[in-house]
């Protein structure tokens, strides 16, 4: 190992690591932000109140079993399994040639969606039931509950858990190569091909990777610190009713 082998390869190759580390990071944030909204869309279907009796409760019952097992095949078999079926599987059986990037994304997409799903729902459930109860008895109905009441709470509470799951999906694009996705992972292979480098070109994609993923991960913390607001706060001055306002706040009332 010779220090002069990696100042060799980043002067030689540095616009294929950026290229590589672009690919990357944009398959990463189309993949999570599109695998959210799946994600949100069917989090807020599982959690609509099954009814006792009726057709919309077998029709509910068949959309979450769907739904169900969709989140289980996609959270129990490995994205690069899932890569080499959905690519190839599509042009054998449907004769549906995809573009490699594309065939990137949706494969990101569809397996972040089934993980946020579940985020999503956990999220949900952990809003106090009240607010449930609050917002129906003020005649809000379930999709009103949901965008008014408890997705806002929810977001919040999910947020920790959507950004390591974009970190994920950072690491987890190296496993695109097997479709020939020309993201870092695959880069570097082709640069350490060229001189038998091995070590040298990946300890480089090691930092590119580590400093991706550091840089999103502080850009969370701020999001979720900006979210929380101050820590402390200074109640300068406090009203009290008087008898006289609640008074006139009675008579306005009748």
């Amino acid at each position: 190992m010779s220090s002069e082998w990696f100042v060799r390869i980043i002067t030689e190759y540095w616009p294929m690591f950026i290229r590589g580390a672009g690919i990357t990071l944009f398959i990463s944030i189309i993949g999570t932000l599109i695998g959210s909204l799946i994600g949100l869309v069917i989090g807020v279907i599982r959690t609509v109140p099954v009814p006792e009796r009726g057709a919309k409760r077998i029709l509910l019952k068949v959309i979450n079993g769907l739904l169900a097992a969709y989140i289980e095949f996609f959270r129990g078999t490995p994205m690069i399994v899932q890569a080499m079926v959905i690519f190839y599987g599509a042009a054998i059986a449907f004769d549906i040639h995809m573009n490699r990037l594309f065939a990137a994304i949706f494969v990101v997409s569809i397996n972040t969606g089934a993980y946020m799903a579940e985020i999503v729902r956990g999220g949900i459930i952990s809003v106090d039931k009240g607010q449930f109860e609050a917002a129906h008895a003020i005649g809000m109905n379930h999709i009103q509950t949901m965008t008014n009441v408890v997705l806002p709470q929810a977001i919040r509470n999910i947020l920790p858990a959507t950004g390591n799951e974009f970190v994920i999906n950072i690491k987890d694009t190296s496993v695109l190569n097997v479709i020939s996705v020309t993201e870092l992972y695959f880069q570097t292979k082709s640069i350490a091909g060229n001189n038998f480098r091995y070590f040298e070109a990946f300890f480089i994609a090691c930092i590119i990777y580590f400093i991706m993923t550091f840089t999103v991960t502080r850009i969370l913390r701020y999001i979720e610190r900006r979210m929380d607001g101050p820590e402390t706060f200074t109640l300068n001055q406090m009203q009290v009713a008087t008898p006289e306002d609640l008074l006139r706040l009675d008579q306005k009332t009748k």
